[in-house]
């Protein structure tokens, strides 16, 4: 309620006394504070306007467009046709064979010949190169600087073969150094590779 819409109540009280007689008029006014006001009433409005608007908002976002697919399927679809790429040949690209140990070599006895001093040879052989390899092996691994680096070595004949990588050609020395110490060796082939 505005403020000219207050309600003003008056009353009027006559007082006695035995010296004269007076009369008191007062007035109060009321104001109504229950209702709502123009300026509250017009910030609801506001408010409630900006909810229906994005409601709206969102519910055509929502909404599939059909308008767009409407005008696609009256205009006649446009094909463009490009040359076609010249054919380029296949990329082959090769992988390195893998590096493998050689293959062991057999030794098969002389045809029509004694075979016991043949197998006792070759026998003979394979027992040397096992004692042989686990010689190397031993002092590869008691080496401190060389255990860790996992070269190894294969035995044939009395001929070994170092494998590995290490990061300097003093240690590459150094186990070509150990494997010519071990007793038997007749030659050492050294494929270990430097990586600095």
């Amino acid at each position: 309620m505005a403020y000219d819409e207050e309600q003003a109540r008056r009353s009027r009280v006559v007082v006695e006394t035995p010296n004269e007689r007076r009369e008191v008029v007062s007035s109060q006014s009321v104001r109504d504070n229950s209702g709502i006001s123009a300026g509250m009433v017009g910030v609801l409005v506001v408010v409630a306007i900006a909810l229906i608007t994005m409601l709206v908002l969102f519910w055509m976002s929502s909404q599939p467009t059909t308008d767009n697919a409407n005008l696609t399927a009256q205009q006649p679809p446009t094909v463009v046709q490009q040359p076609a790429p010249a054919q380029q040949p296949p990329v082959i690209i090769q992988q390195p064979a893998p590096v493998t140990q050689p293959a062991p070599i057999i030794v098969s006895p002389p045809a029509g010949g004694s075979t016991s001093s043949a197998s006792t040879t070759t026998a003979e052989s394979v027992n040397m190169d096992s004692t042989i390899q686990a010689a190397i092996d031993k002092s590869l691994m008691d080496d401190p600087e060389l255990s860790t680096l996992g070269i190894t070595a294969s035995v044939l004949d009395g001929k070994v073969m170092l494998i590995g990588t290490v990061k300097t050609e003093a240690l590459k020395a150094q186990a070509e150094r150990l494997a010519k110490q071990v007793k038997g060796v007749k030659s050492v082939d050294n494929q270990i590779t430097v990586i600095p």
